[in-house]
């Protein structure tokens, strides 16, 4: 009878060792593929590949839950032998969270066009908050269960033909090797992630404004062009009461900076009056002001924002659109992004080339001087560093949509 139970508890012992290391590689994978996706050099590096990656990074996140199920049906029998283990119970609990809060703000993520905007925004502050502490949690957990960590039993059992004999124990050091390496992992980690960490949490969760955050992107403008342009009173207010939410800088090249001497703007092809203004000719334009959201496809947004600019379909109307012109190419400056609309959709009153945010220039980092704001798409529409709108008979595929993207990015 005792040899059979033996038995079930290293088969159960078992599955428990393989569960876990199952969940350890899902985790790993998810992590790479997670810094990958947001990494701004993998963005241009891979192309489509970063598709590739995206899908990865969501087929696994969903199977992540499978391992928890699995668990779930062995839970009374472990949280039973946990009984006088007060730690390593709380210690499941914690993953438990951070898998199950994973796993939902992923799917919603996932799902972001049937959630809409405001609820995948929150989904992608509590994915981001549950990975900054999560990820570091659980390296720390896994890196100090290693059996070279492991202390041997200060006791020892012999046998000596009927009767076991306890060998005597060991001096007990003060600070075992165990906590010092716990402790130095530890220190290692909270140094290592702890100010990007405060920095997110800063820029996600401190500037809900979005003031701090604008702010610091109009201090860092790598753009050299004067004179600035003098905003409209509705710019000045600001009319949207100041933008709420914080811009990520995503880029698929380095970014650009421009002088007066390397500047200009041109719209051409399938137009009766090709022009190419400076940007003292620009600045000098007629411009309106408008307020509108602006959704990212990752997943967060920043909303009321006041947008100085010309309205594209004033553009092209002043530029005369001929009548065997289709579609409408945007060029960024960065001299490899490029996108497109119809002309119908360039013709809605919101479509603008805003050169103004919340009453100050736009900044080298979201995409200014210059840029296109399409505020009923996802973002990918809103060409930075636009330098170059081009009339076209034919239908055209813009940057991320030869890599996947949808074609019409309504939100």
């Amino acid at each position: 009878m005792s040899g059979m139970l033996d038995r079930i508890r290293k088969g159960y012992g078992k599955k428990l060792i393989s569960l876990h290391m199952w969940n350890g590689w899902i985790v790993l994978i998810l992590a790479l593929t997670g810094l990958i996706l947001i990494g701004g050099f993998w963005r241009g590096f891979l192309g489509e590949g970063r598709v590739w990656i995206k899908w990865l990074h969501i087929v696994v996140g969903i199977a992540s839950i499978l391992p928890v199920i699995y668990y779930l049906l062995l839970a009374a029998k472990h949280w039973k032998q946990l009984k006088k283990k007060p730690w390593q119970r709380f210690n499941v609990l914690v993953v438990l969270g951070f898998l199950l809060g994973w796993f939902g703000s992923g799917v919603l993520l996932w799902q972001f066009k049937m959630v809409g905007p405001s609820i995948s925004n929150v989904a992608l502050v509590v994915h981001d908050l549950l990975t900054w502490i999560g990820l570091p949690y659980i390296i720390y957990h896994s890196i100090t269960r290693l059996k070279w960590l492991k202390e041997p039993n200060r006791r020892t059992v012999k046998e000596n033909h009927s009767a076991a004999v306890l060998q005597p124990a060991a001096p007990q050091a003060v600070y075992t090797r165990r906590a010092f390496v716990r402790g130095a992992i530890g220190v290692g980690l909270a140094v290592t992630l702890g100010p990007s960490f405060l920095k997110w949490l800063g820029n996600s969760l401190g500037g809900i404004g979005g003031s701090q955050t604008l702010d610091k992107l109009i201090e860092d403008n790598a753009n050299r062009l004067i004179p600035n342009p003098i905003p409209l009173p509705a710019s000045t207010l600001p009319l949207g009461g100041g933008a709420q939410g914080h811009f990520r800088v995503y880029t698929v090249t380095p970014i650009p900076s421009f002088t007066n001497e390397n500047w200009s703007f041109t719209i051409d092809g399938l137009v009766d009056k090709p022009f190419k203004w400076n940007w003292e000719q620009f600045v000098e334009q007629k411009r309106m002001v408008q307020v509108s959201d602006f959704h990212c496809v990752t997943g967060w947004s920043v909303y009321k924002n006041t947008w100085e600019g010309i309205p594209l379909k004033m553009l092209l109307k002043q530029a005369g659109v001929q009548s065997n012109a289709r579609t409408v190419k945007f060029y960024s400056g960065d001299g490899v992004y490029t996108d497109s609309l119809t002309l119908d959709q360039a013709d809605l009153d919101d479509v603008m080339v805003a050169v103004m945010h919340d009453g100050k220039p736009i900044p080298s980092d979201l995409g200014g001087p210059v840029r296109l704001i399409v505020p009923k798409m996802y973002a990918y529409k809103s060409v930075k560093w636009l330098n170059r709108i081009e009339l076209i008979e034919d239908d055209y595929i813009g940057y991320w949509e030869a890599r996947g993207y949808a074609k019409d990015a309504w939100v």
